[in-house]
């Protein structure tokens, strides 16, 4: 039997020169996201048995979701590079492989500095996952569908949450946390193999013709930036001080102020409800960690289903797509202040409370990346995008340790809740008085 019959059969009878793969490069795209993300998207729902185990503070525990988030920093620009030089389909299984074996390899170690590296070599190899799998998706489907198919591959992150937090706090009551780590690194075993194996580039004569703006989205979407887009700011010459310098003059920029606020408060939220959900629910609302690891299991659902829908509306909004992210920005103040009241203490109100931060703490995703793409200026959407993910990516290292710290000093939950509450507060006060339009 051939190969071409092995994919046919393997795929449903979706050939990979045919139209209709573009569904399999899909499914494959989000699958190897959500496996190689399985474990770090696991360990809020894990923080009662870790602390337990390794004896950790709750600021040591949100250094372990930063450790994940640290090499991407550099290592997305990395990926953005190998990206644009090899086929995708080794660049991201081999990426989901490293991440695998980082896994088994920290089963091995003892000790929570042991853990730490393996988080930091995992973010290493996921580092390819993100870009590639978006240059996969792109590159397979027309502008008239690539909202939605974007949209879906982002809600392998929380997806990867929902399994991860279903699975492995009983696993770690059951065989101990380095137990975890190899179910963990199985996983992206099977994400790698499965990206490697059914992964196949665009038919010959290649994917639909974009817009410019649907090309530079693409690009900022892959983890670079259009290779013009520096040379309106600088002379080709300039030295790389005067290029990065250009880059942070368009933090000045009143949309820019708008989209960059909002990202880093709601991303900010989002480490927050990874790293505090179980924790809270356990000692605050009494809940036993496993039934707390299920409220997480809920919240994380409750993202991927937000991530499509609001994604979905902003997409038919007739006042904009930033009207999706205000709506968010408004929501999570709402339910964080909630959190920090007596109705916050109530079992049944806080399961609620979390869900619905889980749809619009985690949803507002995908109508901020679409926003920002359209509010950039003409020729320099490269560079708003990869500034203001970078932005992203610092709140995302510092929010958990951040957060865990002043849980610790205090003794309580509020002070945090309270500092994401004011936080996106204030930037719906900025947003929605700021009257900067984009920049022409």
């Amino acid at each position: 039997m051939t190969h071409r019959t092995d994919v046919r059969q393997a795929a449903g009878g979706f050939l990979p020169g045919t139209r209709r793969y573009r569904w399999v490069i899909l499914g494959v795209a989000t699958f190897t996201q959500a496996a190689s993300g399985f474990f770090v998207q696991g360990i809020g729902a894990m923080s009662a048995h870790l602390q337990r185990d390794l004896d950790l503070s709750t600021t040591q525990l949100g250094l372990l979701l930063s450790a994940a988030q640290l090499v991407p920093l550099v290592g997305l620009l990395v990926a953005g590079e190998l990206l644009d030089r090899y086929n995708e389909r080794w660049v991201v299984g081999l990426g989901a492989c490293v991440v695998a074996a980082g896994l088994g390899a920290g089963s091995l170690a003892p000790g929570y500095a042991s853990l730490l590296l393996v988080l930091l070599i995992v973010g290493a190899g996921y580092s390819t996952v993100q870009p590639g799998g978006s240059k996969s998706v792109a590159s397979w489907f027309d502008a008239s569908q690539r909202g939605l198919a974007m949209g879906i591959r982002q809600a392998g992150l929380p997806l990867g949450g929902v399994l991860a937090a279903a699975v492995l706090p009983f696993l770690a009551a059951a065989l101990g946390w380095r137990a975890t780590l190899v179910a963990g690194g199985l996983v992206a075993l099977l994400g790698a193999v499965v990206f490697m194996c059914f992964y196949r580039r665009p038919p010959a004569q290649g994917p639909p013709r974009d817009s410019p703006q649907d090309s530079l989205q693409t690009r900022a979407l892959q983890g670079g930036a259009p290779r013009d887009s520096a040379s309106r700011d600088v002379e080709p010459g300039a030295s790389r001080a005067a290029r990065f310098a250009a880059r942070l003059r368009m933090l000045r920029e009143p949309p820019m102020v708008k989209i960059v606020l909002s990202g880093t408060c709601l991303v900010s939220v989002h480490s927050g409800i990874g790293v505090l959900t179980v924790l809270y629910l356990h000692e605050t609302a009494s809940m036993g960690a496993g039934p707390a690891a299920l409220v997480f299991v809920a919240s994380q659902a409750a993202g991927v289903v937000g991530r499509i829908c609001l994604a979905a509306w902003s997409d038919r909004s007739a006042s904009g797509r930033y009207t999706s992210v205000l709506t968010c920005m408004v929501a999570v103040t709402a339910g964080m202040v909630a959190l920090t009241t007596p109705v916050g203490r109530s079992p049944a109100a806080a399961c609620l409370l979390f869900v619905w931060l889980g749809f619009f703490g985690i949803g507002w995703y995908g109508p901020w990346v679409a926003h920002l793409a359209e509010s950039a200026p003409p020729g320099r959407t490269g560079f708003a995008l990869g500034l203001a993910m970078s932005v992203n990516q610092i709140a995302v290292i510092l929010a958990p340790p951040v957060l865990g710290l002043l849980k610790d000093l205090t003794g309580s939950f509020a002070p945090a809740w309270g500092l994401l509450a004011a936080m996106t507060a204030a930037a719906v006060t900025v947003t929605v008085t700021s009257r900067g339009e984009p920049a022409r």
